[in-house]
């Protein structure tokens, strides 16, 4: 695991420091902002069309060999975007093939990966498993970002790319020398769906079918779907309301981003100590940073806004880790790729869909009404949620027993 947890952030790392670098290249190539969107749109695509079929491919692969080719292949597309900018023949149409291609190979290189982490560790040890996992994408984050800048002021743009080639080829070259821990490949949870008599695999119908059928799972759709929206683009709510109701400039909202980047890893850490992660104990936290994200829009000062955010941010990452460790750890081990990839292709959606509807709630509402509305709404939404499960338990039912049997068997079985 701690083999694997460094060859995750180098990974990271880079793939944050070519996604940053990526950015600047349309920009120099185009001069267009709507461009650099396009690039990133077509590089996130295939995670809405393509995500069953890689979940499907995850479940039936064998999970080792799928990550070490998976990241040979985007290390490989590096190194083709990285010579074509070294010899000066990269052009728009020619990077937004490599953006495409990149998000294919993601679609089954993400689950693989995520899967193969909790394969490492025992399974009472997931929940931290995923939390050390955060951890490290954020560090990566913060890592690859700032040294984006330094790479391509010292080496250049081919540089970066060339460099978020070989960190793929590290993660590759570590994967063979990981070893699952004992059971890993047995793992099972206790309501397990049976197999089709006669079937070893499953199909993407039926993966459709696991998590349309489970409800802990669509509550947890719901729950993340409805904070993405409305409580978690604060690059765009948080930098609007700084730079215009709290008069704040460009380095005032990068304090801001840098805060939230610190809770996120605070977060991460208290999210790595989650033993037993429930739905109910998603939708507190995203109700409770939902409250936060109102008191926040109502901020009179920068100070009392930087006072917030914090708590914001670590309330965001732990409920992050609980959801992440439900997602992975409720379907049966056979399913979990195909739930990985239905849970793509819904953050897709809501990626892709977000941000435009909170763009036009603070056009009617401004940054503050936004933020307002906002967590008044992921607040109301979850805590209804909560009162209608509470109100719709199951209720006891008295069997008479008969000649030592139970009377109704059939009826109980179809109830059960």
């Amino acid at each position: 695991m701690r083999w694997w947890s460094a060859a995750n952030f180098v990974s990271n790392a880079g793939t944050w420091m070519q996604l940053t670098v990526q950015n600047l290249l349309v920009l120099q190539i185009t001069g267009s902002a709507a461009a650099t969107g396009l690039s990133m749109s077509v590089q996130a695509a295939p995670a809405l069309f393509v995500s069953l079929l890689g979940g499907a491919a995850v479940d039936r692969w064998h999970r080792r060999l799928t990550v070490a080719v998976s990241q040979a292949l985007l290390g490989a597309v590096a190194f083709a975007t990285a010579l074509l900018v070294a010899l000066d023949r990269i052009d728009m149409p020619a990077l937004l093939v490599l953006a495409a291609v990149t998000g294919v190979i993601a679609t089954v290189d993400g689950p693989a990966c995520a899967l193969l982490g909790n394969d490492l560790v025992p399974v009472a040890d997931v929940p931290s498993a995923i939390g050390v996992g955060s951890l490290v994408h954020s560090a990566g984050r913060l890592t690859g970002t700032a040294l984006a800048g330094v790479t391509v002021g010292f080496l250049g743009t081919a540089a970066a790319y060339a460099a978020n080639g070989l960190s793929f080829l590290f993660v590759a070259a570590v994967v063979p020398f990981l070893r699952p821990a004992p059971g890993a490949a047995a793992r099972e949870p206790v309501a397990e769906v049976p197999a089709a008599p006669g079937r070893a695999e499953m199909s993407v119908r039926e993966g459709l079918t696991f998590f349309a059928r489970r409800p802990r799972l669509v509550a947890l759709a719901g729950i993340t779907g409805i904070s993405s929206v409305f409580g978690r683009n604060y690059g765009l709510t948080l930098a609007v309301l700084v730079t215009g109701p709290l008069a704040g400039g460009a380095g005032a909202f990068g304090t801001v981003s840098t805060v939230l980047a610190v809770g996120g890893i605070l977060g991460a850490v208290l999210g790595a100590r989650l033993h037993k992660p429930s739905v109910r104990t998603v939708g507190l936290l995203a109700a409770a940073g939902a409250l936060l994200q109102v008191v926040a829009g109502l901020s009179p000062s920068l100070a009392v806004l930087l006072v917030l955010v914090l708590p914001m941010a670590v309330v965001e990452s732990v409920s992050d880790t609980a959801g992440t460790a439900v997602l992975q750890t409720d379907p049966p081990a056979h399913l979990r790729g195909r739930v990985l990839g239905v849970w793509s292709s819904i953050g897709t959606v809501w990626g892709l869909g977000g941000p435009p509807l909170l763009g036009l709630l603070m056009e009617w509402a401004g940054a503050r009404g936004a933020l307002v509305a906002g967590g008044l709404l992921i607040a109301g939404s979850i805590g209804a949620g909560l009162l209608v499960r509470r109100r719709g338990g199951p209720l006891p039912v008295a069997l008479a027993a008969k000649d030592g049997d139970v009377a109704g068997r059939s009826a109980l079985g179809t109830a059960a």
